[in-house]
């Protein structure tokens, strides 16, 4: 909780910060890249980087955490900071790598603000900082410590033992370990990082949600070409070969009640509910599910056979499917939910925030709509 005099502080400026946070946030990562450029080449999404996703993203955080400081100091931001924190796990962040960030990002910020940055500001700014900060380090630490790992160390060789193209721009890699040992429990729905040395020298990390099971003994992962990550995934991978990925962190996840479920995706956004069916179905589960898929054709829905058949063999599941070419795009208000539904969002934004408007106006509680973006989460910056 903020103290009672930076809260006026925080509060009063908040207007004008958050009006600069645009300028403030590309400055901060120019700053940053140029005394750590082995950052931008190597831990950052370059791509995010160019397009300013990623400065948008952080910009819309730090302008949601301040304002809940300020006007609802007795709600603390669980499900954002998750989020962060499991990207954050997934990318092996540091403890130190904070202290790093603070230096860049308030040079940045006394730049682009000048002669209003007072000491009372900043240190009103810095405990913001810090207070977010220090909770996504404990987030991270406990993360680590429930991984058995030590922070930072969530890498591992694995090798591929299959490559299945799913449609003419995805195709999946099955995984195990490259020293033989077992690939490890995760929770349904979670992902990978996977780490891939570029042309250029550059080491570069994407996201990959785990498309199978926990309890099968191989790991899969399906990648869409749609970046030079991706396209040298594509490009030059194959059975045999060995590739970095990390230990499987990700907070949209099945509780383990027996509340009926939504599980509603959009284009590549389907992995992780072909994950959580897979669960579902060799659990023997008995919840209701419904199973919603839209993609832009029925050539380019990835795992549309796996999931007839994982829908087909959950007893009282129901499957519908969209194609803009034939049936225009995703409309959950015509798709009847049974009472106390738990919906799970995943896909391109525009569909989860429709998706989303269109559960809330149905009665749906937000509490009980989850959603995962890969990349950096613009719904808080309203993009």
């Amino acid at each position: 909780m903020l103290s009672p005099q930076s809260t006026e502080t925080v509060r009063a400026t908040l207007p004008a910060v958050g009006g600069a946070i645009g300028e403030i946030t590309p400055l901060f990562y120019a700053k940053l890249f140029a005394a750590h450029p082995e950052l931008e080449r190597d831990l950052f999404n370059r791509g995010n980087q160019a397009a300013g996703d990623q400065p948008r993203a952080l910009a819309g955080s730090i302008a949601a955490y301040a304002t809940m400081l300020v006007e609802h100091p007795e709600v603390r931001p669980g499900a954002m900071l998750a989020r962060i924190a499991h990207k954050h796990a997934s990318l092996g962040v540091t403890e130190a790598q904070y202290q790093v960030v603070h230096t860049h990002l308030f040079a940045a910020i006394v730049e682009v603000l000048g002669a209003a940055v007072t000491p009372e500001v900043a240190a009103a700014w810095d405990e913001v900082y810090w207070l977010m900060a220090n909770e996504l380090i404990a987030l991270e630490a406990k993360l680590y410590q429930e991984a058995g790992l030590e922070p930072g160390d969530v890498w591992q060789s694995m090798t591929v033992t299959g490559r299945r193209q799913e449609t003419a721009d995805a195709v999946s890699f099955t995984l195990r370990r490259t020293d033989g040992e077992p690939v490890g429990a995760f929770r349904p729905g979670q992902y990978v990082s996977v780490a891939v040395l570029l042309p250029d020298g550059a080491r570069q990390i994407r996201q990959y949600s785990l498309s199978t099971a926990p309890d099968r003994d191989e790991w899969r992962i399906t990648v869409k070409r749609d970046g030079e990550v991706s396209a040298q995934l594509h490009g030059t991978v194959g059975e045999g070969d060995r590739i970095e990925v990390s230990h499987p962190f990700g907070d949209l996840v099945l509780d383990e009640s027996e509340a009926p479920l939504l599980l509603a995706s959009a284009g590549i956004g389907c992995t992780p509910m072909i994950g959580m069916l897979d669960h579902l179905v060799r659990t023997g589960s008995e919840r209701r599910v419904v199973a919603v898929h839209g993609d832009r054709s029925a050539a380019d829905h990835a795992h549309a056979a796996e999931l007839t058949t994982l829908t087909g063999e959950l007893p009282g599941a129901a499957l519908h499917r969209w194609y803009e070419d034939r049936d225009g795009l995703v409309d959950l208000t015509a798709v009847e939910l049974p009472a106390d539904v738990r919906a799970y969002l995943c896909g391109p934004l525009p569909f989860m925030r429709a998706a989303r408007a269109q559960l809330l106006e149905r009665g749906v509680p937000a509490t009980a709509i989850h959603y995962e973006v890969f990349g950096p989460d613009l719904w808080l910056a309203g993009s």
